[in-house]
């Protein structure tokens, strides 16, 4: 073969293989830490102004609820469900944020 220098095709062969193949593994590494860490790390969402409370994880995990009796009307409930929701949006919306700071530097791969 005239001109054929081996090696995978243009990839420069074995050596560059090798070095693409730990720089991925250690990606995936990295990532593996970085889903860990999001588990771990809570953000909390407030409404009506630290009324209702929701703590979760980055990972949208609810693992606490907190409710300020002043919030409670028993003829007005609604407005406590509403408290509810605002503030689970607000946990999802901080939630998202960290979980794009996190995640952002390895692209669609941490989706």
């Amino acid at each position: 073969m005239a001109g054929y220098r081996g090696g995978f095709g243009g990839f420069g062969g074995g050596n560059q293989m090798q070095n693409l193949m730990r720089q991925a593994q250690k990606m995936q590494e990295q990532m593996k830490k970085a889903q860990e860490e999001l588990e771990e790390l809570e953000v909390e969402g407030v409404s009506g102004g630290g009324l209702v409370k929701v703590t979760m994880t980055a990972k949208k995990v609810v693992v606490g609820l907190e409710i300020n009796p002043d919030a409670v009307d028993t003829e007005d409930i609604t407005m406590l469900e509403d408290l509810i929701i605002a503030a689970l949006n607000d946990g999802y919306a901080k939630a998202d944020k960290v979980y794009n700071e996190k995640m952002g530097a390895f692209g669609s791969m941490g989706l």
